[in-house]
């Protein structure tokens, strides 16, 4: 079986006798340069599975050598080494399509992890640009541009921020970007930022050992280090506190964590995917998201567009959910009439694609005879952003207290959904204690 064959560039000596032993002691076939002019010659005459390549070098930047490969080798990947702590020059090496990066001094460890993975995706580049995308579903331009930049991230391991409304299907497109990488066969492990309270937030996250407070009474393993070899999904991270905020930024750079009662530094090796529907740039300017974080999980974004923005591709999800839900409920013949497209064609969907699955999830429910029309969908009427809608009328002859009551669940409920049924945000949206929303939940038969 052939070698993969790597290129190292360095202008050090040393470095690229160790970097040839390790790489050659895994089994590579190595060539040496020493400057770019070398290094674009034999990228020029020979084909390469990895070049990795140092950052300082006598006639120019690497930065320069990663930009001239993926203009004319871009299947071939590139690792950079940089100088310990100057993370300011990774995140420009990822930015320019950079697969990833190492420090110095070089850890032998850390290399064949990098090397590895490396060489995962070199053999699966075919495979990776012709994953099926049955699970993003819809023709639009949109789509076709977020399918597009999907495949582009996916071979690369920079933090990548996915940007979109509630509902607009962000863990999904995350789901996506690891499943279409060299991580694919590493866990996936979606985190909810702002589902975790703040005081469990660092020994979730981090992991405790025994004995390092009141209850800990064996080691933990934290979400961070369960997502080992693959990818860690930080949904809603606008909602990190502060503090967490810090210690997230060490784990981005030194690629190390701490557990709680830990007294030393753990590697790890995780790919971070973040997603939020708040504007992250907003957050930074008003003070509630640090500066220094945001440029290191924003080295690329994503924008999942709203469901407004794609209204053409509402048949194709319609019929996709009606048959998902017409199997869920053993109707097969479930359908949707006309009148109940057109309506949803022509509605607004605040809630985006999850709105659309509750909407017609109901609906099959109530439906009649396994057709939904659209007086089945219960749509409601178009509101200012971020408004919950409370009616505010009784009908002639209704008891005043069901009325009331009506009014109440009603208002609940949007703002479950609104809110992705997070309680505590529900409460604040509607101007009560947590407390009181609970009670009133229970109250009223909601759960």
């Amino acid at each position: 079986m052939k070698k993969p064959r790597a290129l190292v560039v360095d202008d050090e000596p040393d470095i690229r006798e160790l970097l040839s032993i390790t790489l050659e002691r895994m089994n590579l076939d190595v060539t040496a340069a020493d400057t770019i002019a070398a290094a674009t010659r034999e990228l020029r005459a020979n084909p390469f599975d990895l070049c990795l390549t140092d950052m300082r070098l006598p006639d120019g930047d690497g930065l320069s050598l990663v930009e001239w490969i993926q203009t004319h080798k871009p299947h071939t990947p590139v690792a950079v080494i940089t100088a310990h702590g100057n993370v300011e020059t990774a995140v420009r090496a990822l930015k320019l399509g950079a697969f990833d990066f190492i420090s110095k001094p070089l850890d032998v460890a850390a290399l064949r992890k990098l090397i590895i993975a490396t060489l995962k995706l070199g053999e699966n580049i075919e495979s990776t640009m012709q994953l099926p995308q049955v699970k993003l579903l819809g023709g639009s331009r949109a789509m076709e541009q977020l399918r597009e930049m999907i495949e582009r991230v996916a071979r690369s391991q920079a933090p990548v921020h996915i940007y979109g409304e509630s509902g607009t299907g962000k863990e999904l497109v995350a789901h996506l970007i690891h499943e279409a990488g060299p991580r694919r066969e590493g866990p996936f492990v979606p985190v909810n930022c702002g589902a975790i309270p703040t005081e469990l937030m660092e020994s979730e996250l981090f992991g405790h050992r025994k004995g390092s407070f009141t209850g800990a009474v064996a080691d933990k393993q934290g979400l961070i280090q369960s997502a080992e070899g693959g990818t860690l999904f930080l949904d809603e991270i606008a909602d990190l506190p502060l503090h967490m905020q810090v210690k997230l930024l060490r784990v981005i750079q030194e690629k190390t964590i701490r557990p709680v009662g830990e007294s030393r530094e753990l590697p790890i090796d995780v790919r971070i995917l973040s997603a939020t529907h708040k504007n992250l740039a907003t957050q930074v300017a008003e003070g509630k998201f640090r500066e220094d974080l945001f440029y290191r999980v924003n080295v690329i974004e994503i924008r999942v567009p709203p469901l407004r923005e794609r209204l053409e591709d509402i048949d194709e999800l319609v019929d996709s959910i009606v048959t998902r839900l017409g199997r869920q409920i053993g109707n097969r013949s479930l359908r949707i009439t006309e009148a109940a497209s057109k309506a949803l064609r022509e509605y607004h969907f605040p809630g985006n694609v999850r709105e659309l699955e509750n909407v017609l999830e109901r609906a099959a429910t109530l439906c009649v005879n396994g057709v939904i029309d659209a007086g089945d969908l219960q749509l409601r009427p178009k509101v200012a952003a971020n408004e919950v809608p409370i009616p505010n009328s009784v009908a002639p002859g209704e008891r005043l207290g069901d009325a009331l009551e009506d009014i109440e669940r009603d208002a609940i409920v949007r703002a479950l959904e609104q809110t992705r049924y997070n309680k505590t945000k529900a409460a604040q949206l509607l101007g009560m204690t947590f407390r009181s929303l609970r009670y009133r939940i229970k109250k009223l038969g909601i759960e």
